[in-house]
């Protein structure tokens, strides 16, 4: 497995890799993998078979946050996730810097005008930009066959095939089930973040959803 940091690296190795043959598949994450992020590579690499290429990238993505939100206590641990990967057969970890992915002349975003400004990105109203501006970059950088996103997040699923038909990515976005706890709560790496008595409400949506349905 490699471990590449630089934007002109990844590009020669996917552009190598497609070269060859090879599929390439994508898993964008923030890191602190969980069994979510990890069904998303087991479904990647069903996707492009044992030959394929892997790309899982770990960027905690600074412009999808408000400035009082978390980025920095957004939980970060790169040594983990990349043994979690390399035993998972993942083919390239892609960590860049916040350098590398945003210079600091950096003025060109993409924003999506009609699916982002509902829900999430009514209270949020640049989250979905930062979002979209680093999928694209990504798109670009690595020049994937296929990307794999949970749905969990699945206004941002919506909001990412939006984009990658109306600016003509030649990208399969692949929608992967959400994974779960025992007792119903959405695994998610701000998890951690839950007081007990947080943790102990936190279930009361997954219910009301159940309820909904039996209703």
């Amino acid at each position: 497995m490699k471990i590449i940091r630089t934007t002109h690296a990844i590009r020669h190795e996917t552009t190598t890799a497609r070269a060859s043959g090879r599929m390439v598949a994508l898993v964008p994450t923030m890191g602190c993998l969980h069994e979510g992020h990890l069904s998303l590579i087991r479904r990647a690499r069903k996707l492009v078979g044992a030959k394929g290429a892997v790309v899982v990238t770990i960027f905690v993505n600074k412009t999808q946050f408000g400035v009082s939100e978390d980025f920095g206590r957004y939980p970060r641990a790169l040594k983990r996730d990349t043994a979690l990967c390399r035993g998972l057969g993942v083919d390239i970890v892609f960590a860049p810097s916040d350098e590398a992915i945003y210079t600091v002349r950096h003025s060109t975003f993409v924003v999506e005008s009609r699916l982002a400004k509902l829900m999430e990105g009514a209270s949020r109203p640049t989250h979905f930009r930062g979002v979209m501006t680093v999928v694209a970059k990504l798109f670009n950088l690595v020049q994937p066959h296929a990307a794999v996103f949970g749905a969990k997040d699945w206004q941002q699923a919506v909001v990412i095939r939006q984009i990658t038909g109306d600016l003509n990515f030649p990208v399969r976005v692949v929608i992967a089930p959400t994974i779960r706890e025992h007792d119903g709560l959405a695994m998610s790496s701000r998890n951690e973040h839950l007081s007990p008595a947080e943790r102990a409400q936190s279930t009361v949506l997954y219910e009301i959803i159940r309820a909904a349905r039996a209703a």
